[in-house]
């Protein structure tokens, strides 16, 4: 019998339940009378203390659903639209700055990169006219960047390259190909217009399908061989219809597209993996490249002609021509720098496109500056040439 109910909420087990039910001999169990009790509420069980206790509901007494955890509760509430997304806006404003200083940073690069180009080919081509010696002056480019870039090193101005001789062993052949298709350059607008010279060189592009097709086994895309008939016509028709056609700078021009080609090759191969890149890789590409150049400079012109032709020009020129060469060779070094940094922050695709823009800039100033004559057939051929090396590029990527 249950003689005292404590003042408690301990739950009662499962045992002591079957423990009330009444046996089977028929005696009915006596309840003793309550006191009244003010208890809470119980979910499912009911307390009193006037009536016999009795249970109508074991499910909160210790059974396995009880101990179940509460789903939490979810409130759902409206977002209040009257507050601004502050951190949206703050975010999309600075991506939007980003894209627009990039494209800034961009911009520049591109106008210095035309401009420093165009000061080059006009005191290269007044050097060449008033001192015919390109291999001199080929050599005198290369040694005034490698001079700039090994005081800069010194100085600390700029942070030396870490190389081993890996490197330098991977460098060699693309310094090669770049002394030739750099003196025979020199040589070309040494003896026809800048004009005409790039207007060969823009021919670059069906030299480098050529090599990698038949040299290499690469194949591509039929766009990209479709790109190379106005390239090639444009070229001719402009080659054939130059008033001042001469084969050697012809020639000149045809190898050094050829020497590039091989350039790029052996760049794709060479410099896989390595960290040098930017200006440093130029840098160290000119000062490869100038050790190459001395000893052939020296066997084919030589002391004894760059001392009578330089005493002839001064004569001519007056002190000016120190200037000119002075510039030339400074700005080549300038322009190439811009250039390898600018392939650092542009891919391949828009570079190819700045690369015949400036072709464009380079053929337009020249023009206008030397006051070359250009027939309208001519000008023709170039146009096509140049729009076909724009397709190339589109076509390539």
């Amino acid at each position: 019998m249950i003689c005292s109910v404590k003042q408690s909420t301990a739950a009662l087990g499962v045992p002591d339940l079957l423990r009330l039910r009444p046996k089977a001999s028929g005696l009915r169990p006596q309840y003793c009378p309550l006191p009244s009790l003010s208890m809470p509420k119980l979910s499912n069980s009911v307390v009193s203390g006037s009536k016999p206790l009795y249970i109508s509901s074991v499910k909160a007494f210790g059974s396995s659903e009880s101990a179940r955890p509460r789903k939490p509760v979810i409130e759902c509430k409206a977002a209040d639209q009257s507050q601004p997304l502050d951190a949206n806006v703050e975010l999309s404003d600075k991506n939007a700055k980003a894209a627009s200083a990039q494209k800034m940073k961009i911009g520049i690069y591109f106008a210095t990169w035309w401009a420093l180009n165009v000061v080059f080919n006009i005191y290269n081509k007044k050097v060449l006219n008033a001192y015919p010696f390109p291999w001199l002056t080929s050599t005198l480019s290369l040694a005034a960047g490698s001079l700039i870039m090994l005081v800069s090193w010194v100085l600390r101005i700029a942070e030396a390259p870490k190389t081993d001789f890996e490197f330098w062993k991977t460098l060699f052949p693309v310094a090669v190909a770049h002394t030739i298709g750099h003196v025979a350059a020199t040589v070309s607008m040494s003896k026809v217009a800048v004009s005409f010279t790039h207007i060969i060189k823009s021919g670059e592009p069906a030299f480098s399908v050529l090599v990698s097709r038949f040299l290499l086994g690469e194949t591509f895309p039929l766009p990209v061989y479709l790109s190379l008939i106005p390239i090639i016509g444009g070229c001719a028709l402009s080659a054939v219809t130059e008033l001042n056609f001469n084969m050697i700078g012809f020639m000149g021009a045809m190898i050094s597209n050829l020497a590039f080609v091989f350039r790029n090759i052996f760049s794709k191969k060479g410099m896989k993996g390595k960290s040098v890149s930017g200006m440093n890789y130029y840098a160290c590409l000119s000062i490869m490249s100038l050790l190459l150049l001395i000893p052939f400079a020296i066997a084919v012109e030589g002391p004894k002609l760059w001392a009578t032709g330089w005493e002839t020009s001064v004569a001519q020129i007056g002190p000016q021509l120190i200037w000119w060469v002075a510039a030339q060779s400074v700005f080549y070094h300038l322009y190439n720098q811009v250039s390898y940094m600018s392939l650092d922050e542009i891919s391949p695709l828009t570079f190819s496109i700045g690369n015949t823009m400036k072709r464009i800039s380079v053929i337009v100033s020249s023009i206008i500056i030397f006051r070359t004559p250009v027939q309208p057939v001519n000008a023709l051929g170039a146009a096509i040439a140049v729009f076909g090396t724009f397709l190339y590029s589109q076509a390539k990527q």
